[in-house]
């Protein structure tokens, strides 16, 4: 986990200003094992005793999306947006229907077919995303899955 001079260093990085809130952002970010909405970041802030509006969150979440220091994701079927910290590392999720949870897919089952994908199509492929939706073992065992 990043200190949150860290936090302060990769915002100059970015040529952000290093304020306090924006690094207790992306420390809530990073802390997280579930992407977040501004309302969660929002919450989380007003617990540790930060005063800051809710609408400062909505705009230093996107800032920080804008310079790649946060992921920003739209879940299908979601009306709100979730962030999380940009560890520089390809991922994708897996959606609960039902609970909405979600768990992030390290290893990426499409490097190979990109790669079989651009050598027969002739594109560059620049990038993709996947999103993976089902019911997790909770919602299954509870009969939601079915």
């Amino acid at each position: 986990m990043k200190e949150k001079k860290e936090f302060r260093d990769d915002l100059k990085l970015c040529g952000l200003k290093n304020t306090k809130r924006r690094a207790a952002i992306l420390e809530i970010l990073e802390k997280s094992d579930q992407p977040l909405a501004a309302e969660q970041v929002f919450s989380e802030l007003q617990n540790k005793g930060m005063p800051i509006n809710l609408s400062t969150v909505y705009r230093t979440l996107e800032i920080l999306a804008e310079k790649n220091l946060a992921i920003k994701l739209n879940i299908t079927g979601e009306n709100r947006t979730l962030f999380e910290y940009n560890e520089q590392v390809h991922r994708h999720h897996l959606i609960c229907l039902e609970c909405k949870k979600i768990l992030t897919i390290k290893n990426c089952p499409l490097n190979g077919y990109e790669k079989s994908l651009a050598k027969e199509t002739n594109y560059s492929i620049a990038g993709h995303k996947l999103d993976v939706y089902g019911y997790c073992p909770e919602c299954n065992q509870k009969g939601k899955g079915q």
